[in-house]
């Protein structure tokens, strides 16, 4: 009955991969002393009762290596959008100027710099522990069909495909945090 079993490990890598893109914007958020718009990302602001994502309140722009602006479009929001800033643990100091929020970048010290190289190594383990639960479902299956009459060689076979998928996962996870954490500590 199990010898036509075929577990879908597009399936699998598809899981995998969205660690890895989840990965990929927990580390855009992390700032590495240049302005980019993307480190506001995972911000949510409480508009129009619902959690909003900042950039769908106000235009987000880049004028210059250290800066950034927020023009708030709905005037009654800029205090919301001030406030969920202040407190977003991005160590930035938002200035009001109208409807037109302006964050200047401060300079990383090296302290901030190893507490965000800790941060990212959080992230990637948080993505490493996704990429392992998916290997873990993945093993289920395999037992399940191994219950319902799979061979011990298909059982091998594919227990070996989760694995070599797992293992180029957590290596991609690996060179990411590397990546990231020599960004980050560069000064």
């Amino acid at each position: 009955m199990s010898d036509d079993f075929i577990l879908d490990t597009d399936d699998i890598e598809r899981r995998m991969g969205g660690a890895m893109s989840s990965l990929k914007t927990e580390f855009a958020s992390l700032r590495t002393g240049r302005a980019s718009a993307s480190m506001l990302e995972p911000i949510m602001v409480e508009a129009y009762g619902q959690r909003t994502p900042i950039n769908q309140v106000g235009t987000i722009n880049v004028p210059e290596s250290r800066m950034l602006t927020i023009n708030v479009w709905d005037k009654s929001l800029v205090n919301a959008v001030e406030k969920v800033i202040r407190e977003s643990g991005l160590g930035i100091n938002p200035q009001l100027n109208g409807t037109i929020i302006m964050l200047p970048i401060p300079e990383l010290n090296e302290e901030r710099r190893r507490e965000l190289t800790r941060v990212a190594a959080q992230y990637a383990e948080n993505a490493r522990i996704s990429i392992r639960n998916v290997r873990r479902d993945g093993m289920d299956q395999i037992k399940k069909a191994k219950i319902d009459g799979l061979s011990e060689d298909d059982q091998k076979f594919w227990e070996e495909e989760v694995q070599d998928l797992t293992d180029t996962n957590i290596g991609y996870v690996d060179l990411a945090l590397d990546t990231k954490q020599k960004e980050i500590m560069q000064v």
